[in-house]
């Protein structure tokens, strides 16, 4: 990255960059503007450690971002490490390796939001980024003469000002809304709920994925809409939940909480997936997918991660992709604050939607049209009990449905992948 060279206090800024939301998206962007010697406030209405809804598991493309701010990993420093995933459907299960790709780690992760959100703002605080908790964005501040967002005001009533502003305050994301970027009903959008419980699968090293959930004995009862998963988080607990897509019928007319006692309830006793094991109450968040809220970039303003609803529609990961894309709104706006204010920087940052797109938006185009046909109950029971049989064909499928795959050569899976991505019309 290039070091900026723009001389906030002279201007009447307070920073280079101010960003809304300090989760793993902003504190992504925060560290690698901090590393790149520019002056950067991120701004957190919660106060560390804080809960956020998630299944807390975490594939190579999140590790990868996490080696690269240099973040001890160990087991002795709490992380869980996986080797890929595990799959039941069909009456079958299966175990998949992560692919072995030179472009990305071969192993996963599982850590609890609680404090993996916190050990990222951190570790941005420590390469020099400044972190305000506690203080609730309200609304963009702008210039009049020029409409362009110049900083925001909060809720405790002080301002901050800065030429660039990031966006990265979640899935709802007022800040977007206050600009007046409202989401797209056209994108899919996911439900998921979860719950954790002490177990003895808490050290299990595999993830583990439902693609069927029975309301009773399989094959004897209803199957419900969406799938399920079971992470070990290592600590005497696991993180069980499920997720639906608004593709499925039954989205936004399911009890979700009852839907996943249901589940639990038919699961092996000895797991202890029971009421009196439960160490927290069941919660549940949507999941903004495949680029639901844009522009993701204009008038001095950036959309990472959730805000940009930047979910994988093919597997609801979210971490990953709000720290990728955290990290290359980093990059490029510190490629922008190397020039002067004008014509140049604003090409520069008329880049960073530009290279969204190249990097996501086939993928999701492809993704979109995956969610749409495996909402269908009978395409999804279809593809489970014909798919699961074929390891060669469920490698391939990791490899798409995870995004991982090698982008310069590889093998067979991985050309195909990365034509798809390639050739699918981002939209």
């Amino acid at each position: 990255m290039t070091a900026a060279v723009s001389s906030p206090g002279n201007a009447g800024y307070d920073a280079d960059v101010v960003i809304v939301g300090a989760g793993p998206g902003g504190a992504t962007a925060a560290y690698h503007l901090a590393q790149a010697g520019i002056d950067v406030i991120a701004l957190e209405k919660a106060t560390f450690p804080r809960e956020k809804v998630c299944g807390d598991g975490l594939t190579p493309r999140a590790v990868k971002q996490l080696v690269a701010m240099g973040i001890d990993l160990s087991a002795e420093n709490g992380w869980i490490r996986n080797h890929g995933l595990r799959i039941l459907g069909g009456g079958m299960r299966i175990e998949m390796p992560w692919p072995d790709l030179a472009a990305f780690p071969s192993y996963g992760l599982v850590r609890p939001r609680q404090d993996f959100d916190e050990i990222l703002a951190r570790t941005a605080q420590k390469a020099g980024a400044q972190l305000y908790e506690n203080t609730t964005v309200t609304e963009p501040i702008r210039d009049e003469r020029t409409n362009r967002v110049v900083g925001v005001k909060t809720k405790e009533g002080r301002d901050y000002r800065a030429p660039l502003v990031l966006v990265a305050d979640g899935n709802s994301s007022r800040f977007s809304l206050a600009l007046g970027i409202h989401k797209r009903d056209d994108r899919p959008m996911g439900v998921a709920y979860r719950r954790y419980y002490r177990s003895p699968r808490h050290d299990d090293d595999w993830l583990e994925s439902w693609l069927e959930l029975w309301d009773g004995s399989p094959g004897e009862s209803r199957l419900l809409p969406g799938y399920g998963w079971i992470f070990g988080v290592g600590d005497g607990t696991s993180n069980v939940g499920l997720g639906i897509l608004n593709t499925s019928d039954a989205f936004g007319k399911t009890d979700y909480r009852a839907l996943l006692d249901r589940w639990l309830a038919h699961l092996p006793e000895e797991w202890g997936f029971v009421e009196e094991n439960a160490t927290a109450p069941t919660r549940g968040a949507a999941l903004p997918m495949g680029f639901n809220r844009k522009p993701h970039y204009a008038d001095g303003a950036l959309l990472v991660g959730d805000a940009g609803g930047m979910v994988n529609p093919m597997n609801g990961e979210g971490i990953a992709y709000a720290m990728e894309s955290g990290r290359l709104a980093a990059e490029i706006v510190a490629q922008a604050l190397a020039e002067p204010e004008g014509v140049r920087r604003e090409r520069i940052l008329h880049g960073y939607p530009k290279a969204l797109d190249a990097e996501y938006g086939g993928y999701f185009t492809v993704g979109r049209l995956f969610v749409r046909a495996i909402g269908h109950p009978s395409v999804m029971k279809l593809a489970t009990r014909h798919g699961l049989p074929h390891p060669t064909l469920m490698r391939f499928c990791l490899k798409l449905l995870a995004n991982l795959a090698e982008p310069r050569g590889g093998d067979a899976f991985d050309r195909i992948v990365t034509a798809l991505n390639r050739l699918a019309p981002a939209a």
